[in-house]
């Protein structure tokens, strides 16, 4: 709510009902306002239209509210001499109306919360017509000290719409804190799911440490028993024709070149299967696989290998279950 203009002083002028909470009666909302000195309330059209649901404020004010009751904020403000509230919300051009025009919405909208509002204005168009005034009645409890303003009760059709609407927003306070707690709560669940995982990480990366830990040390003992090895066929204590070393691709591809006088393409097609023969110790590869490696034929991997069995560089032990013939080194 912005009051840019001062109050008139209550000893000059007197609200018979306070306009904060006639305004809330009729709108269901504080909708903000400004006052002029003559203690004119302007309020803007499109807050007033926006909580009585209207979805079009210009042609709302076109219908409902005469060009009298209806002027720009520059214009209000200019004819008091006023200069225009701070802030992006107050344009030049914002459209405003007055305390006739926002009771004229009021009658014209359907909004179930203005029914009590709209049928205490009947009752007072009523009244005027049956008894030709209508005073409201004055509270129980008055004020003793000298030049007091004299208060008056609130309708009863407007002090239960208020009550309503307070009832309503604390409701709405209510779900809003609620929603809120358990917006809370999600984040801390997240949180600790967040801690949990980064905690599993933390343990997987742990075991990827432990594990490469103990490969290394697998290494290193293969390497001692290397050394070991070697070091007693260095003494003589282990003859070394008796030892025998696991071959290596260096080594199987040296005895087949000394094996072998052959063309380029059947040594093309050792090259590529010696290192399989090596580290896995069989070769199950289809045809087809090692013809797209070397850029031959199937046909002539087929004749290569098959020069390579006559050889005695490898020989056959069967096929595989998708049908690939099954190759093994062929050691003495």
């Amino acid at each position: 709510m912005s009051e840019p203009s001062k109050r008139p002083d209550s000893s000059e002028r007197h609200e018979a009902i306070d306009i904060s909470d006639f305004v809330y009666a009729a709108t269901g909302a504080r909708v903000r306002r400004v006052i002029m000195p003559d203690g004119s309330h302007w309020f803007p059209a499109v807050d007033v239209c926006k909580e009585l649901g209207y979805t079009t404020p210009r042609k709302a004010l076109t219908d409902h509210v005469p060009e009298g009751n209806r002027e720009s904020l520059e214009t209000v403000t200019g004819s008091h001499c006023l200069s225009i509230p701070a802030g992006r919300e107050w344009r030049r051009d914002l459209q405003l109306i007055d305390l006739q025009g926002l009771i004229l919405l009021v009658q014209a909208c359907t909004k179930p919360a203005c029914a009590p509002f709209k049928q205490w204005v009947a009752e007072v168009i009523e009244t005027i017509q049956r008894e030709g005034s209508y005073t409201l009645e004055k509270a129980e409890v008055q004020p003793t000290e000298p030049g007091a303003p004299i208060a008056y009760a609130m309708p009863e059709q407007v002090a239960e719409a208020i009550v309503r609407l307070e009832a309503h927003n604390l409701e709405l306070d209510e779900e809003l804190a609620n929603g809120q707690r358990k917006s809370i709560e999600l984040q801390q669940q997240t949180l600790v799911l967040q801690q949990q995982t980064v905690a599993l990480q933390r343990e997987m990366l742990a075991t990827q440490k432990a594990t490469l830990a103990v490969q290394q040390a697998m290494v290193r003992a293969l390497e001692r028993i290397a050394d070991r090895l070697d070091a007693l066929v260095m003494e003589g204590r282990t003859p070394r024709e008796h030892v025998k070393a696991l071959p290596t691709t260096a080594s199987v591809l040296a005895d087949w070149r000394q094996r072998l006088s052959v063309t380029a393409d059947v040594w093309t097609v050792a090259v590529a299967i010696a290192p399989v023969l090596v580290e896995k110790g069989e070769l199950r590869e289809p045809l087809e696989s090692i013809a797209a490696r070397t850029g031959l034929s199937v046909h002539r991997v087929n004749e290569c290998l098959r020069l390579l069995r006559k050889h005695a560089c490898i020989r056959s032990r069967g096929g595989a279950g998708d049908g690939a013939p099954v190759y093994v080194l062929n050691q003495a």
